[in-house]
């Protein structure tokens, strides 16, 4: 009993001495961890339908934002691998019903970081959202066939 005692002893210890952070999931090559999602840049301008496709291959869906924070590290993310605030699409769209904003992951869509006067369907057929809008950096709804980078996120 003893021999069992001492290996589970230091496997104990190595685990208490590597702190909450190290032991906690991690996300793969080319994603990075924000909160408890991994979040994938596609630099490749695509249609909103074609960047959910893709991210939904990857084994996610375009990202859906649920705080100023989140917004915040989504932007900062999109900086450090371009150095620019560059219009990108994420999961948000009103394409079933207008004017009810829902996210492709299916999780609630209570935050908001609309542009002022947005969302306005201008044109009767912008259904699908962008963020890094003008100067501002906040949310407009746009034409859906429009290329842009898109922002996937999957659960760690």
């Amino acid at each position: 009993m003893k021999l069992l005692t001492l290996p589970l002893l230091l496997c104990a210890m190595i685990a208490l001495s590597r702190g909450a952070g190290d032991v906690s999931p991690t996300c793969s090559d080319n994603w990075t961890k924000i909160g408890s999602r991994c979040f994938g840049y596609v630099l490749t301008p695509m249609s909103w339908s074609e960047a959910e496709k893709n991210c939904v291959s990857m084994g996610g869906h375009l990202a859906s934002v649920h705080s100023a924070d989140e917004n915040q590290d989504i932007q900062s993310l999109i900086w450090s691998i371009t150095h620019n605030y560059k219009d990108t699409w994420v999961g948000g769209s009103d394409q079933s019903k207008e004017g009810v904003w829902t996210w492709t992951d299916g999780t609630q869509f209570s935050f908001k970081g609309w542009c002022r006067g947005e969302p306005n369907n201008s044109g009767n057929g912008q259904h699908c959202l962008q963020i890094n809008y003008q100067v501002n950096r906040c949310w407009d709804d746009f034409f859906c066939e429009q290329k842009y980078p898109s922002i996937c996120a999957k659960k760690i």
